[in-house]
């Protein structure tokens, strides 16, 4: 892998790409914008599950301001990757860089979080827990566990949304087009942030939590994983590779987003003072040499009318440092990136802003994620989500001609996109039905939930 050989024009699923006015990696960005998951976003959990206050963040929201702060990176390494000597010198490269690494960074962070399930995190913990009571519960079949090979009961009891991203931007539904979302090669390689399957995802062996893809679409992350020269770093027969370079600037504007704008939301709900937000805000601020720290200040202070305003202001500058250091650090780091051995996250690099980011960290997992507005909203998603996992996959492992009239009117309210063929594996049938589940939003999947309860008819 070079700066040269590590994008590609091409798009997945498909043979040649029609010209249009807009570049390939332009309609990267509308396609996803345009798509039906994207916009389920708008009624999923960022950190506050089902929020009143419609100024709070949902995934849509997120999602967009992590783009825009990933295209302002994206512009940023590109102008400075176009100027190396060998970039200049190639006629595809040098475009791409100046013109086009802003549109692919762009559009990846719109993508990252698509494969996110209702509820956040704890619709990912529910899936997950549910396979693992099964194979720890000593009243359920004993053989279930049987029906999955090694690397398919991995990808069951870690769920992952990472790999679930790929898997919606990729896969071909029933009655859809061949290679999903058929976006480039450049902007799917750039929101795999974990390049590993989920044998693989040990903190002992690879030193990540996290992986990929899972095994039913490990063609597809194979064939990406070619056209865009990765990496191989395989480890102990485990399929693993090196992180793609543009992986970094996709995970350095989500860092910056959640860190920055989980305190502002914070604030306006009241879980945070504004002294504590803005004191943080201001230290981040001072380390951009282009702010005249005390200007800052003196502003930020004469917005104290409206406190909301305020935090907002500081906001826009902590973000705004926060990119020039991350693409500071990726610049100086780019030997190391593009070899694949940058170990830490941009933002966690930055060494005169580890303190302060260690504090919002701290803050943020003491006082807000634990705050008890979220942790009762997190149980209740995550009790809404297990019980419909169960419901699904028991009606679809239980035989065609063993399952009684409520298990057939259940498998009968799946999409046609999601339909499975009978004679198709346990791990095949289970992975359409986590399809459906995962694409679901908070208020669906409650009122899902509610109608089979017979909560709510």
């Amino acid at each position: 892998m070079n700066w040269n050989n590590c994008f590609s024009p091409k798009r997945y699923g498909v043979d040649n790409g029609k010209r249009d006015i807009r570049s390939e990696y332009e309609r990267d960005w509308d396609r996803i914008i345009f798509s039906s998951p994207f916009r389920r976003l708008q009624n999923k959990t960022q950190v506050f599950p089902l929020p009143e206050e419609v100024f709070v963040h949902n995934r849509l929201t997120h999602s967009l301001e992590v783009a825009s702060i990933g295209r302002s990176l994206g512009k940023i390494i590109g102008k400075k990757i176009s100027q190396i000597d060998e970039i200049k010198e190639d006629g595809n490269a040098r475009p791409f860089y100046r013109n086009n690494l802003k549109n692919v960074i762009a559009s990846a962070c719109l993508a990252h979080d698509l494969g996110n399930p209702a509820f956040g995190h704890s619709g990912e913990e529910a899936i997950s827990k549910y396979f693992r009571k099964r194979d720890t519960d000593k009243t359920e079949d004993l053989n279930f566990k049987k029906n999955f090979t090694e690397q398919e009961w991995n990808d069951l009891i870690t769920f992952e949304g990472n790999a679930n991203a790929l898997r919606i931007l990729t896969m071909q539904q029933q009655g859809r087009n061949k290679g999903g979302f058929r976006l480039t090669y450049s902007t799917i390689g750039s929101i795999i942030k974990y390049p590993c399957e989920s044998s693989a995802s040990n903190k002992k062996i690879l030193h990540r939590k996290k992986y990929g893809y899972f095994k039913i679409d490990e063609e597809v992350f194979l064939d990406i994983a070619k056209e865009l020269n990765l990496i191989s770093d395989n480890v102990e027969s485990r399929v693993t590779y090196k992180r793609h370079p543009f992986v970094y600037l996709v995970e350095a504007a989500d860092d910056i987003a959640y860190n920055i704008i989980d305190f502002e939301d914070a604030h306006r709900l009241g879980i945070l003072t504004y002294e504590t937000v803005r004191n943080a805000f201001i230290k981040i601020i001072k380390h951009n040499p282009k702010d005249d720290i005390e200007r800052v200040k003196e502003h930020a202070d004469s917005l104290m009318n409206d406190k909301n305003e305020s935090i907002a202001y500081l906001r826009a500058k902590s973000i705004n440092t926060l990119i020039y250091k991350c693409s500071d650090i990726f610049w100086n780091n780019r030997d190391q990136i593009i070899k694949g051995k940058q170990n830490k996250s941009l933002i966690q690099s930055i060494p005169e802003l580890k303190e302060v980011m260690d504090e919002i960290e701290k803050i943020s997992i003491e006082k807000i994620y634990n705050a008890r507005k979220v942790i009762e909203l997190e149980i209740a998603g995550f009790r809404i989500m297990s019980s419909l996992v169960e419901d699904f996959v028991t009606s679809a492992l239980t035989e065609k001609d063993k399952r009684d009239k409520e298990q057939n009117k259940i498998l009968g309210l799946l999409p046609k996109q999601y339909y499975f063929d009978e004679s198709s594996s346990a791990y095949i049938k289970v992975m359409h039905i986590l399809d459906f589940i995962s694409g679901m939003t908070d208020l669906f999947a409650l009122k899902l939930y509610r109608k089979l309860r017979g909560i709510e008819i």
